[in-house]
This record gives structure tokens, sequence and C-alpha cells, in this order.
């Protein structure tokens, strides 16, 4: 693997946590990166910080596969930072052909994930509706109050950070739920380093903890581990379809109303153009992309290996 195809990973990754709806770690277990990352961030531990100390530099770089992260993560900031702007003007001007693309991307990623379960049973299938139904429940919380106190986004990141490397669990969308969403990106988009770097810092807390769940349980359960992940995207479709009616709004700190709560709804019950062709046109784009990725890169399996 390039240093520059890691770098693209890293920005795929980075395109997707940044909408509330999408998940990066989808992207890097499709592209047979997941586990090396979780691994990798479970890798910085006190051994590794051991042999920092001790100035013994080089030793600490290997162990923590300090290249591979130092790559893939700038792909992700680069990513933020450049697209938190285009995100927000395509989700604000074209949300039904936005939404239609991110949805073809999910559908294909469970049934690609899925099928890397090599023989389901009752505990599987358990898991796998467990999984869908706790992403489910998740996309019909209405959010929190926006708080912008520095312990409370320092909170958000930790929180945030763990559902951005579930594969279907999306960490933007967490950030909606905890009233963090629109604060946070445009911290980023006017580069308000303060925020940034607390926000940031509750990131690495939260994914220094997390790797290690996540690694333990690929290590002892990973097709159960695997069958819930499918299920967190089956589950998080809702979220991502295009056709919503809005129930429930609120005023945000800008004075603006804002949906709150949404309710997914037919294209033929939908108010205004539906946009029904482009929508299945880029549903099948997203399906599509997302079947080439897996095609031409390793799978999750080969990476294990």
């Amino acid at each position: 693997m390039t240093q520059l195809f890691l770098f693209l990973k890293g920005l795929a990754m980075g395109a997707a946590d940044v909408v509330p709806g999408v998940s990066g770690g989808t992207i890097a277990f499709i592209t047979g990166i997941y586990q090396e990352l979780i691994g990798s961030i479970k890798s910085v531990n006190g051994q590794a910080l051991a042999k920092l100390f001790k100035g013994r530099f080089k030793e600490f770089w290997n162990h923590i596969n300090g290249s591979f992260l130092i790559v893939l993560f700038t792909g992700i900031i680069v990513s933020f930072i450049s697209l938190a702007k285009v995100v927000t003007y395509l989700l604000d001007n074209h949300p039904i052909l936005v939404w239609s693309f991110f949805f073809g991307l999910i559908v294909a990623s469970a049934w690609l994930i899925g099928k890397s379960v090599k023989k389901w049973n009752p505990v599987k299938i358990l898991g796998l509706i467990a999984g869908s139904c706790i992403a489910y429940f998740i996309t019909v919380i209405s959010p929190a109050e926006a708080n912008e106190t520095y312990w409370y986004t320092f909170l958000s990141g930790a929180i945030a950070i763990c559902a951005m490397i579930l594969p279907g669990i999306s960490g933007s969308f967490i950030l909606v739920l905890m009233g963090q969403y629109k604060y946070v990106l445009e911290a980023l988009s006017n580069l308000k380093l303060d925020v940034v770097l607390v926000f940031m810092s509750g990131c690495l807390v939260g994914i220094l903890s997390f790797a290690r769940l996540l690694s333990w349980m690929f290590k002892h359960q990973r097709e159960l581990t695997v069958s819930i992940l499918t299920g967190f995207m089956i589950g998080s479709l809702n979220k991502v379809w295009p056709w919503k009616v809005t129930v429930e709004t609120a005023i945000d700190r800008h004075g603006e109303v804002i949906p709150v709560v949404q309710k997914s709804i037919l294209p033929s019950h939908f108010e205004g153009e539906a946009h029904l062709t482009g929508a299945i046109i880029l549903a099948a784009l997203g399906f599509l992309l997302i079947w080439i990725l897996d095609k031409y890169s390793p799978s999750a399996a080969d990476s294990e290996e």
C-alpha cells in the first residue's frame, strides 16, 4: 500500500465522517485497513511511551506503526478542514441527492461486510438484530441543546470518535445528538484553535480507550463483532433515508429554525420535488463506489492476516 493511497483513504474517511449519518469506520473496513488502524491505535500504550521518554524514537515510531497513522490521520484532518464548508453547502441545497448517495454507500457496505461472516448462527443473527436496533434507536433520539463549554466539547470529542471508528455509527451524528455538530464544524471551518484543540484532545482520549475494546473483540469474537457492526449499518439507514418530514423544530444560537426530529417517509408522500430519478442514480453510484473499493482493495479478512 503506497503512502498516496493510504492518504486518499484518509481523505475518504474524513469526508464520510463530516456527514451526520455516515461513518469513516465503514470506509476503513471496506478498504481493508480497519484492523490495522485499530491495532495501531491500541499500540499507543505505556510500553510505547516508555520508549519515547527514553529517547528511543525509532523504536517508538515502529511500535505504534507511526508512518501508517500519520499519513492516514493527515488525510482525515485535511478532509475535515477542506470539505466542511462543501458538505454543509450540499446538505443545505441538495439534501435528497446527497443522502441518496450515502444511502447507497451504506447499503453496499452492510452487504459486503455481512458477507465476510463465513457462517451465520443464532448468536450472530441476534448480534445483527441487536446492532440494528441500537443504531436505529440512536437515529430517532431527540438532539440535546447546544453547549459550548470546554468540558462538554472535550466529552463530545471522546464519544464521537468512538462512533467514528465504528462502521455504521456516525460520529458526526453523535455530535448532532449532543448539540455540537454545527459548533465543531464552524470551529473547523474558521480555525478556532481553542475549540479545535479541546475537541481533538477529547478525540485522542476516546480513541485510545475504545481501540483496546475493539481490538479485543476482533481477536476473540471476530465474526460476532462483524455481525454487530453490520447491524449498526443496517439500523443507521433510517438516518440517511433521503425523504423526511420534520416533526419537531428548534431555534439555534443564530436565531434560525432548524429541524430537530424528522420522520422517514415515502418519496410519494414528500412535499416538493422528490428528485426520484436523480436519487436512484446517485444511490446506485454510491453502491458502485463501495463495490469498486471492495473489489480493488484488500479485504477485511486479508488485512487481519
